[in-house]
């Protein structure tokens, strides 16, 4: 009975969180991967319909932008003028779906459809995973054997040539030009994750291509720092209103080795993935960081809380979101309170820290399966209401124009809101989307509060509930960084 009495009032605390405590700029990401092959064998009909499940379900839960692997492998879950087509898609490296789409093309509008964002995501250097065994004869491992090394059953582009960097440039450039995707993603495969008895085979390269460094650490950082600096110029450059996403390993270093380092004891991205993430953000190479911070509050090793607070510290200069393993946070219960999972606790922590401006989910499908109810818990109290994304005044500072020309029809099935777009001059005065609040008669117009936020939406209509009382509608637009312009309303 105490038990019952104790998990009851935890209930009533957890719902009872006031609209105010959540914030109106977050990002809310999911992960959606193909790596672990749950596409293989669907089909089109069968993947198109548990994608929409799936997107249907997250916008629910509030889920703001999705992260959509496209490139695992050097192949493509779109039609790459570059790569083969993926097997993570078909079955069959090389074999175009049948009957035929493009998944990164219909991503993109199902997601606008939701008013939420997209992002590609790429693994940039690898070339083939420990599970594939047959590779397409255009794929690049067949086309330039002399580009890439074998690594623990693996294929790696070796990243110290020049060439390989180019050509993911080039890929990325693609995507970016003719998808309209609102973000670019890559996570944190670099240089390999160090394989007992497996060694980089890159002493002729560090002779050739050394740069002056005699350190090999410092020189292969240096390389992928080069590619990074390069990658992001070139997704700028095809568009500037694009997002250029990094989600590296959840620990950069250790104490032990610096001082500056986090109180974990595990593998760093600086000196095993020779990755300097926080260089890249300090020196504004990526517009937003997500390190992957899959470890329990407690973990003896890697322990969440020190970690958070830890990227909260060193890595403010970029807006920080958190990447959150969804089955480990419900797995495990809260040190300070063991009735309840880890979820709440890290809500809190993720309040507490004046840099995290976001999460992302790993992964979609155990959202939507609602493990631990987790999903639940995001729909009903976390993410119950709407959020805008976090702004990004070095991409674009300035606001559109407000929309114009608001009206309420009545249209037999219902009222609709109709209003038009501003004019534009140039990509930064564009209105992308559009905010819609509701405020009850007498009730004072707050934009800054989200729970009077019933819609962001691409289009330039919304049908309204069916009902009596009078309101006051409020639309704003959003340009393509998430700028937001005055408000325009109208009464019904």
């Amino acid at each position: 009975m105490k038990f019952k009495l104790l998990l009851l009032a935890l209930l009533f605390a957890v719902n009872s969180i006031p609209s105010q405590a959540q914030n109106k700029r977050e990002f809310r990401g999911a992960w959606i991967q193909c790596v672990n092959g749950q596409w293989i064998g669907l089909g089109t009909q069968r993947m198109q319909q548990t994608l929409t499940h799936q997107l249907d379900e997250l916008q629910r839960d509030g889920v703001n932008a999705i992260i959509f692997q496209v490139r695992a492998e050097c192949d493509a879950l779109y039609a790459s003028p570059y790569d083969p087509w993926s097997r993570f898609l078909t079955g069959e490296q090389g074999k175009a779906p049948v009957p035929y789409w493009d998944p990164l093309a219909w991503m993109v509008q199902e997601c606008h459809k939701r008013g939420m964002e997209l992002h590609a995501w790429i693994n940039p250097y690898r070339a083939k995973t420990k599970t594939t065994h047959q590779l397409a004869n255009s794929h690049v491992t067949i086309q330039h054997p002399d580009r890439v090394f074998p690594y623990d059953n693996q294929f790696i582009l070796n990243p110290a040539l020049p060439e390989n960097r180019e050509y993911i440039c080039r890929v990325a450039s693609d995507i970016v030009r003719r998808y309209d995707i609102d973000g670019f993603h890559i996570d944190d495969y670099f240089y390999p994750y160090p394989a007992p008895g497996n060694v980089i085979p890159d002493d002729a390269d560090f002779k050739r291509y050394n740069d002056g460094f005699t350190n090999r650490n410092d020189w292969r950082r240096h390389n992928v720092d080069v590619f990074v600096k390069q990658l992001s110029d070139s997704i700028h450059a095809a568009k500037p209103w694009v997002k250029f996403g990094v989600s590296p390993f959840g620990i950069f270093r250790n104490q032990s080795v610096t001082p500056t380092g986090s109180k974990t004891k595990g593998l760093q991205n600086y000196d095993d993935l020779y990755a300097d993430v926080i260089k890249w953000v300090n020196e504004g190479w990526c517009d937003y960081c997500v390190p992957q911070l899959y470890w329990q509050i407690g973990h003896p090793t890697a322990d969440y809380k020190e970690l958070i607070q830890w990227w909260n510290k060193y890595a403010g200069n970029r807006p920080l979101y958190i990447g959150e393993d969804v089955e480990r946070t419900v797995k495990y219960p809260d040190p300070q309170n063991p009735n309840s999972n880890q979820q709440p606790a890290k809500h809190i922590l993720h309040q507490q820290m004046e840099n995290v401006n976001g999460t992302v989910l790993w992964y979609a499908k155990v959202v939507v399966d609602d493990i631990g109810n987790y999903g639940t818990n995001l729909r009903n109290t976390y993410w119950r209401y709407p959020a805008l994304h976090p702004l990004m005044p070095w991409l674009d500072s300035k606001a559109p124009k407000k929309p114009r020309k608001l009206k309420v029809l009545d249209m037999g099935n219902g009222p609709v809101l109709f209003w038009t777009a501003p004019k534009a001059k140039k990509w930064g005065d564009e209105a992308n989307k559009f905010v819609v609040y509701r405020f009850k008669k007498g009730e004072k117009v707050n934009l800054s509060d989200p729970s009077a936020i019933i819609a962001v939406t691409y289009q330039t209509m919304l049908k309204l509930p069916a009902t009596s009382e009078k309101c006051t509608y409020v639309v704003t637009s959003l340009d393509r960084v998430g700028n937001e312009s005055k408000k325009a309303s109208v009464r019904r």
